[in-house]
């Protein structure tokens, strides 16, 4: 049955708002614990909530699994594994503001490797302008810190790992799309966030160490938040990848919500993070590169 582009677009709404809040959350938990123990931990949960709703609707689940063992372990690997390894290392070194409007940078990467991988998704001018601005807002973002000293040096590193996810999110959105029909959407999300989050756990133990020891309420509370915020946010996400007529550009077009809420909420949440000229002006100049971008796709129509 066709879905209507109102729906598609508030669906794609939501998960963009849940992952706005995930910076200031994330920033809350490793604060306590260790990053690559605290991703696995969150994605491997996520996994087993989604797991009952999916096991009701596909009884098959496991045999689905088998047969498609391979993708879902190289959509784990992409999207759960990798991703949060680059992400999780990168922000501990910058500010969740910063690393909500890094990552708010994304759709200019997926739009750059949908080109590639999509033929019905070439580069326009418009386009190219649309990156050229975003990837000079990140620049800004990344000075927002002086990057002569020492604490600008990591900053601009957690900057260039954190651009490592929108450049993995970018293939691993575009392979969802291309490689995923016969994977149930919730089949995809609960095994690929359980194996994920599974194997991130692991190499968290000879890495990091072990910390079983008890953590504050807080902890506790960013961990459960995390964890359902991506149970439902990727489910989603990988469900609308995977409708008909859905461009994969189009949908993260949506992902210009992110930096702004996601910093909004950094500031007001976290009592070391304060805006920034610098930063102000990244944020303003990202934003405005996906706005051009979106005016463009606006042009065109969109199905979905």
């Amino acid at each position: 049955m066709p879905h209507s582009r109102l729906n598609t677009s508030l669906l794609a709404i939501v998960s963009c708002l849940l992952w706005s809040t995930a910076f200031a959350g994330v920033k809350i938990g490793l604060a306590h614990t260790s990053p690559l123990q605290f991703a696995g931990i969150r994605f491997f949960l996520s996994g087993v909530l989604v797991f009952p709703l999916t096991y009701r609707i596909n009884p098959s689940y496991f045999s689905i699994v088998r047969r498609n063992a391979g993708l879902i372990l190289g959509i784990a690997a992409l999207q759960t594994f990798l991703q949060n390894l680059l992400f999780y290392t990168g922000i501990e070194r910058i500010p969740g503001a910063v690393a909500a409007m890094v990552i708010g940078s994304q759709p200019l990467f997926v739009a750059t490797m949908a080109h590639f991988m999509l033929r019905e998704e070439r580069f326009t001018p418009v386009r190219i302008l649309s990156i050229v601005l975003g990837i000079a807002g990140v620049v800004l973002v990344s000075l927002g810190r002086d990057p002569a000293s020492a604490t600008g040096r990591i900053a601009l590193l957690g900057v260039l790992l954190v651009l490592g996810v929108n450049v993995q999110s970018g293939f691993s959105n575009v392979l969802v799309a291309r490689r995923s029909e016969n994977i149930p959407p919730l089949v995809l999300s609960s095994a690929s966030m359980l194996s994920g989050g599974a194997a991130l756990f692991l190499l968290s133990l000879p890495v990091e160490g072990f910390h079983p020891h008890p953590k504050p309420i807080e902890y506790y509370a960013s961990l459960a938040w995390l964890s359902m915020l991506s149970a439902v946010a990727i489910s989603i996400w990988i469900t609308l990848l995977k409708r008909p007529g859905v461009k994969v550009a189009d949908l993260n077009l949506w992902k210009f919500l992110i930096p702004v809420v996601g910093a909004l909420l950094s500031w007001m949440l976290l009592p070391d993070e304060n805006p920034d000229p610098l930063t102000i002006t990244g944020m303003f100049i990202i934003s405005s590169s996906l706005i051009v971008h979106n005016l463009m796709r606006r042009k065109q129509p969109i199905s979905g």
